[in-house]
């Protein structure tokens, strides 16, 4: 089962490439997105990896979290999954 983790604090300069790179050592990395504004089309400084299995993204979460990468420390946890309210504003 493919396990997502979410990537914040990025260099605004980090390219999908090279996180897919920088996570590669700790598993296989099934895709990598990172997020943009979608106006102007810049890194909003998250993204997320997703990995083959848990044991993988699990290992990737306890040695990345907090490590400098291209010059930013890493925030790395299980991401979650986005909560849509209910009810629509009247």
């Amino acid at each position: 089962m493919v396990q997502k983790i979410y990537v914040g604090n990025l260099n605004y300069n980090t390219t999908e490439e090279s996180l897919r790179e920088g996570f590669s050592g700790f598993g296989q990395v099934e895709s990598v997105v990172i997020i943009k504004d979608k106006f102007n089309g810049r890194s909003r400084g998250y993204g997320f990896v997703e990995f083959s299995t848990e044991e993988e993204a699990l290992k990737a979460i306890e040695k990345m979290n907090g490590v400098e990468f291209e010059g930013r420390k890493l925030r790395v946890n299980t991401a979650q999954e986005k909560r849509r309210d209910q009810t629509m504003p009247v």
